[in-house]
């Protein structure tokens, strides 16, 4: 079975958009397995990313064209702005005495605003899909599959830093998520 030029060329397409989106959860996931993480944890962050990763691009994708520019913008300030509040909180909580749960990623809420900032991109490149002729399905798969290893690999390169790091590993990875943070922002 021969595969059209044209049918490949969207398949790398897809796959290149998919690893791009992928990043933000493996760098950010560094930062957060920085701060220590249990597997259990890793998994579970995962998988919620991964579905993040699938649902963002298929609700932006609904939402269609007319609120593309006006909410491309704002995604990328949401995203930033979590990022920034949470990469505080790590470096916060690193200098000071005693344990908080405030968006830690053990917590329920720690778990969803960490899923949501690292997929709120699949956000706006959903919005663009309908503009190409794309097979929404795979592609979102895609992102999905890729937002899921990607997450796993991050984290668990961060958990085995932050051994070596000790107590400095949570203000670490707190510095790397404010970094990116003020990426998104500016």
């Amino acid at each position: 079975m021969l595969v059209a030029p044209a049918e490949l060329g969207h398949l790398i397409t897809i796959m290149i958009m998919a690893v791009a989106l992928g990043m933000d959860a493996f760098s950010l996931g560094i930062g957060i397995g920085m701060k220590g993480i249990r597997l259990l944890h890793v998994l579970r962050l995962s998988l919620l990313i991964s579905l993040f990763h699938i649902l963002m691009p298929l609700i932006g994708f609904y939402t269609g064209q007319y609120v593309s520019s006006f909410l491309g913008q704002i995604t990328s300030y949401v995203a930033g702005g979590l990022l920034l509040a949470l990469g505080a909180h790590m470096i916060f909580n690193a200098l000071r005495p005693g344990e908080s749960n405030f968006m830690d990623h053990r917590t329920f809420a720690g778990t969803m605003i960490f899923a949501v900032s690292v997929s709120i991109d699949s956000f706006s490149v959903g919005v663009t899909l309908g503009m190409f002729k794309s097979d929404l399905w795979l592609t979102v798969i895609a992102f999905g599959i890729c937002g899921f290893v990607m997450s796993m690999v991050g984290l668990l390169i961060g958990r085995r830093v932050s051994r070596n790091l000790g107590e400095y590993g949570e203000a670490v990875g707190g510095a790397i998520l404010l970094a990116f943070g003020m990426l998104f922002i500016f």
